[in-house]
């Protein structure tokens, strides 16, 4: 009686289960070590990008057996999760760690536990950009502080409020294609 229980068992889950989409995953990691000085310490960065499309039949309503497909839209997400060197996981949707120009100079942000630093030509630290849950970022330096975000571009704008003059002025780090 057991026997005859899991073969219906078994041919019930056989017969009937279809898959509905395509799923394609890929993660890429990146290893960065970095000497300061008083020892390494290395950042872990894992890029994971999954593309979901589901599965569309030309005539779904179809009795026949080969059915042509229809194309349907790909669905892809990327997210990133970082490994800081004290063990602490950060994940962004989009990391913008990269190189940037403003005025002439060229910069890096460079991603961090908390935020990212911003640094300029001699790797010395020029403020910090810290993501706020509205989607935008607080940016701290010694002489001031602003709000920016990440344009279409991937470029970093900064607007910063000036009570000398009452105004809002802007200032565009530009993205280094590489």
């Amino acid at each position: 009686m057991k026997l005859v229980a899991i073969i219906v068992l078994i041919m019930t889950f056989s017969f009937g289960y279809s898959q509905n989409k395509n799923i394609k995953e890929e993660t890429k990691t990146t290893i960065t070590t970095v000497d300061n000085g008083q020892g390494e310490k290395q950042t872990i960065k894992n890029e994971t990008v999954k593309e979901v499309q589901l599965l569309e039949h030309q005539a779904p309503t179809s009795n026949t057996i080969n059915v042509e497909q229809k194309d349907s839209p790909i669905i892809a997400t990327k997210t990133t999760e970082i490994i800081n060197p004290d063990g602490t996981v950060r994940t962004v949707d989009i990391d913008r760690s990269s190189y940037y120009l403003l005025d002439g100079v060229k910069y890096k942000v460079s991603s961090e536990p908390n935020g990212y630093s911003i640094l300029n030509e001699t790797n010395v630290t020029a403020g910090k950009i810290y993501k706020t849950s509205t989607n935008s970022y607080i940016y701290s330096s010694k002489n001031k502080t602003s709000i920016g975000f990440f344009d279409s571009n991937g470029n970093l704008v900064l607007e910063t409020y000036n009570p000398k003059t009452d105004k809002v002025t802007f200032e565009t780090y530009i993205l280094v294609k590489q």
